[in-house]
């Protein structure tokens, strides 16, 4: 050590890497808590998939409706996934599936565009929904703490898988703060188009999606599960 009792550079770099490591204990702790995490989002996102649809048709709101179909297919994701891996050959079903979500989230773009140009176009009303503005809020809570909390236990895991699955969960905060601005601005100033710019919004994340598994870059939180407990930690 130099004097003046201060460490170098190197001997810094060392403790660094000492206070990193993650003792077997509490990587068990860690592991459950990340299929905590799991759990809570699945359950959620079939909770807000049913409200936001409910809300979305008694309202008209595509933007509702595009956000509730949004979360059904991520619940679907996780489970095609999940039945993947009771294959025999998982590896040999990958492609099917995450072709068959990509279309699937191409399908919900190209439906809510249609759906936005047609209100847009004065189409049919879209009424006010305070339902819609419950769920909406509540996502925007709820997603970016849980998010949080999954950002700071990956990295203590070291685990990609678990950082990227957390990157989703903030994707879905900002649709749910996009769908809500719509669904305040058709209530408080009675700005009808705002429900259709809020669902051309749903749109595009959801094309952004289905790009991404198109490409092979796929996140469910099944998948996590899958693969966290396979990456490497912190060195040792």
């Amino acid at each position: 050590m130099p004097a003046g009792g201060v460490p170098d550079a190197g001997l810094r770099w060392a403790l660094r890497g000492m206070s990193a490591v993650v003792g077997p204990e509490r990587r068990a702790v860690l592991h459950r808590r990340v299929r905590l995490i799991v759990a809570f989002t699945i359950t959620y996102n079939v909770i807000e998939a049913v409200v936001a649809i409910a809300a979305g048709s008694m309202a008209s709101s595509a933007a509702l409706i595009g956000f509730g179909l949004d979360s059904v297919i991520e619940v679907a994701s996780a489970a095609a996934v999940a039945w993947q891996f009771t294959r025999r050959d998982p590896q040999r079903w990958e492609k099917v599936t995450v072709k068959a979500i990509a279309i699937a989230f191409f399908a919900l773009a190209a439906w809510v565009s249609v759906e936005a140009i047609r209100s847009l176009a004065g189409v049919g009303e879209v009424d006010h929904s305070p339902l819609g503005i419950v769920i909406a809020t509540a996502s925007l809570l709820i997603m970016p703490a849980l998010a949080q909390w999954e950002i700071r236990t990956g990295r203590e895991l070291g685990s990609r898988s678990v950082q990227a699955d957390a990157k989703q969960l903030l994707l879905c905060s900002y649709l749910s703060g996009t769908v809500l601005i719509g669904l305040l601005a058709n209530l408080v100033f009675g700005w009808q188009w705002a429900d259709s710019v809020a669902a051309l919004v749903v749109a595009a994340l959801a094309a952004r999606e289905g790009l991404e598994a198109w490409g092979g870059e796929l996140e469910t939180p099944l998948g996590v599960l899958q693969n966290f407990d396979g990456e490497p930690g912190p060195e040792r």
